[in-house]
């Protein structure tokens, strides 16, 4: 079993149609970048990654455990704070 986690906790939307249009376009705009690219990672600087993921977010587990205690729809979602804890290792933590 893996035990490799996020760096960062985001959640990311990698599953939608216009994320693979956005892959497509970012693609483009390295071969059609005439100026020659140098060995590397500099093509990252052509297109910017944030562009490719339709939806992120960013909270950390402080966050996530102030919003279940004020939110009246997480605790009707989320009876216990364990379970919201596990939804946020779960989107937010774990790969």
């Amino acid at each position: 079993m893996s035990r490799s986690v996020k760096k960062h906790p985001v959640c990311n939307d990698a599953t939608t149609p216009g994320t693979i249009w956005a892959k497509r376009q970012a693609a483009k705009a390295v071969r059609r970048y005439h100026s020659g690219v140098s060995d590397g990672k500099w093509y990252r600087k052509l297109y910017c990654s944030w562009n490719i993921c339709e939806y992120s977010s960013y909270q950390t587990k402080q966050q996530a455990i102030k919003e279940w205690e004020t939110s009246d729809w997480r605790r009707l979602r989320y009876p216990s704070l364990d379970d919201a804890i596990q939804d946020w290792h779960r989107y937010y933590r774990r790969k």
